[in-house]
């Protein structure tokens, strides 16, 4: 689309409106959009660049199913959604296909609370205090660096012991 266009402002200027969920769009009151000039609903906005392209569309609306599916542990609609055969864009397509290839561990994730979140913070904060120490000498030294960092971190003493035999 050339830049400065209704179709172009509307993808442009409004890409977040298509990362939310659809529900949460606002219906009811329209406002005023500049870009645009005239006066819209957010669902308006996004139906309208949606019905210009059929492939954004299926894009748009196997995206919005799969969040959907994965916020209500919904593993047969999950699975029936990764093996669906919508014409949908490279981008998604691609996806898709990474989806295909570790459904296991997707539908895993999305039956279980079980998260690794916690694990990789605390590893993310062990690496950055090595970043910013740029190397401690003395092995010790950087264990009791993290404890006083990170209280609640789990530090085996075979490994400090390991390391200091070395």
């Amino acid at each position: 689309h050339k830049k400065g266009s209704w179709e172009y402002n509307l993808l442009k200027y409004y890409w977040k409106l298509y990362l939310k969920p659809f529900d949460d769009l606002e219906k009811v009151k329209p406002c005023y959009q500049s870009r645009l000039k005239d006066t819209l609903t957010q669902e308006q906005i996004v139906a309208d660049r949606l019905s210009l392209n059929n492939e954004l569309e299926n894009t748009y609306n196997l995206m919005q199913d799969i969040s959907k599916a994965l916020k209500d542990r919904d593993t047969k609609k999950l699975r029936n959604l990764i093996q669906s055969k919508d014409h949908v864009g490279n981008m998604m397509h691609t996806t898709l296909n990474t989806f295909k290839r570790n459904l296991h561990d997707i539908l895993n994730a999305a039956k279980f609370d079980e998260s690794n979140g916690c694990l990789e913070g605390t590893n993310r904060k062990i690496k950055q205090i090595e970043r910013t120490a740029y190397g401690y000498a003395n092995f010790n030294h950087l264990v009791t660096r993290i404890k006083l960092e990170e209280r609640d971190a789990i530090i085996k003493e075979k490994a400090s012991d390991y390391y200091l035999a070395a």
